[in-house]
């Protein structure tokens, strides 16, 4: 195998499991018609944390751009799932907290979606999670 071919099969392999477990993951979220998108869902687990995020934090970890995240937010904010607020430290910030009706749907759902996470980790085993957790966050952290 050449180098390339090798780089390209490495970035199939990787694709093709991130849709997979997507797909998982859309499934634990529901049909209901307040299910949130897999965007929304990252928005909200993100938020959940209590602590308000600025749209770049919140980008970055959702994995989308800067427009496409608006409009996610914007969703969120129509739904009653979350709120933004002037940041007291910097004014020219806003934040974006998960309100109480948004922490209800989180702690609603968290569990459907570990439990994907567990059923992932019980097909490779403890020893194999682990370290796969440990090869991809270090590649993740070089490619940085």
């Amino acid at each position: 195998m050449t180098s390339g071919t090798t780089a390209t099969t490495l970035g199939r392999l990787l694709s093709q499991v991130e849709q997979r477990v997507a797909r998982r993951t859309v499934g634990a979220l529901g049909t209901a018609p307040d299910a949130p998108t897999l965007d929304q869902w990252r928005v909200l687990e993100l938020l959940a944390d209590g602590v308000g995020h600025s749209m770049a934090e919140i980008a970055g970890y959702a994995m989308v751009p800067a427009p496409t995240l608006t409009k996610i937010v914007d969703r969120l904010v129509d739904a009653a799932l979350v709120y933004r607020r002037v940041d007291d430290a910097d004014r020219r910030r806003v934040l974006v907290y998960l309100s109480e009706h948004g922490r209800e749907l989180h702690d609603r759902l968290v569990p459907a979606v570990q439990g994907v996470e567990r059923d992932i980790a019980d097909e490779l085993g403890a020893d194999d999670t682990a370290q796969l957790r440990d090869l991809l966050s270090r590649l993740a952290e070089r490619l940085g």
